[in-house]
């Protein structure tokens, strides 16, 4: 009797976890859940190379006032994309004058896994990583993620998501795939994409909408 009743609550949690799940993914895409049509907190994650660059110019046709406060997040390692946020954010500033502190904060996150190390050694750098990513998501709680690619925003996605599931918190999660992928997607991309982690999933050429057809194209932003 008593493993029968331990199965029968195995099996509907299971149900209402799979249900869960299933809604989250329904509702991800619709319109933001902003009662007070007022600004959203947002968190954009930065990224080396053509990244940051990438994501500077899709912030530059956003409406300033209503994503706010906006919050960077770049790898420990990166400084130059931080520096890039700051200069950025200054020129608005200056531009409106007003106070960056108010409207803008720059924040670093542990990375995985660096180039060239240890598959055994990255163990621990993945806890450590998934453990930062998981305060700083507690702390921002952000109403909007912004990404283009770097593994960086993997683990704060994944956690947007879980969040979700929970009833935490509802993040709206918008991927741009980086103009560099012309044939297929980014490994980031990829499982945001195969996971329906992403809300909007964005491409810039469009033969990669024509193999996702889940994406959206919008044409080089560059």
């Amino acid at each position: 009797m008593d493993s029968s009743v331990t199965i029968a609550t195995v099996i509907l949690s299971i149900s209402l976890i799979l249900s869960r799940i299933l809604y989250v993914i329904y509702w991800s895409g619709r319109p933001l859940r902003n009662k007070s049509l007022g600004p959203v907190s947002t968190l954009i994650v930065l990224g080396s190379g053509g990244h940051t660059a990438e994501m500077l110019n899709v912030l530059s046709v956003l409406q300033k006032d209503l994503f706010s406060p906006r919050f960077y997040i770049a790898a420990a390692t990166d400084n130059m994309s931080l520096q890039k946020a700051r200069t950025y954010e200054n020129q608005l500033a200056d531009k409106n004058e007003a106070e960056v502190d108010k409207i803008a904060q720059f924040m670093q996150i542990y990375r995985s896994r660096e180039v060239g190390q240890s598959y055994f050694t990255s163990v621990w750098t993945t806890l450590i990583a998934t453990l930062h990513a998981l305060w700083l998501m507690i702390k921002i709680r952000p109403q909007v993620i912004l990404c283009n690619g770097p593994g960086t925003c993997i683990p704060l996605c994944l956690i947007a998501f879980i969040f979700k599931v929970l009833g935490i918190r509802w993040s709206s999660i918008f991927y741009v795939e980086s103009i560099a992928r012309v044939k297929r997607l980014s490994l980031s991309g990829l499982i945001l994409y195969k996971l329906y982690v992403a809300d909007q999933f964005f491409v810039q050429w469009p033969q990669l909408q024509r193999i996702y057809p889940r994406a959206h194209y919008v044409g080089c932003l560059m």
